[in-house]
């Protein structure tokens, strides 16, 4: 985690509070140091900023990691229906791939 860009960020934040990509990069900061609150930012985006799309991979992939895998499936699947709602099929692709995995899906023909 950097310091320096964390305060930064959070000097946006205060100049405008509700913007999506502000609070997503400071979830990304948070998240090899302190996974609750990263979650807490991410679980802030999904609640006030349902539509932007890049925070359910993330977000999910942080619940899986922690062994919460019914919270994943669940914002995975809500992921993906909102990444085709707004067409974005590249993250409609991560997202189904990464709960393909998880689910055990992602198998291969021999």
């Amino acid at each position: 985690m950097n310091e320096s860009r964390l305060e930064q960020l959070f000097r946006f934040l205060e100049d405008d509070p509700n913007d999506p990509f502000l609070l997503y990069a400071i979830a990304t900061e948070y998240r090899q140091a302190d996974q609750e609150k990263a979650r807490a930012y991410y679980e802030k985006l999904l609640a006030e900023h349902e539509n932007y799309v890049g925070t359910y991979y993330h977000a999910a992939k942080l619940y899986e990691e922690t062994g919460q895998n019914d919270m994943a499936e669940q914002i995975y699947k809500k992921g993906m229906k909102i990444s085709r709602q707004e067409g974005n099929m590249h993250a409609f692709s991560e997202l189904q791939q990464a709960y393909n995995k998880m689910m055990g899906l992602d198998y291969e023909d021999d």
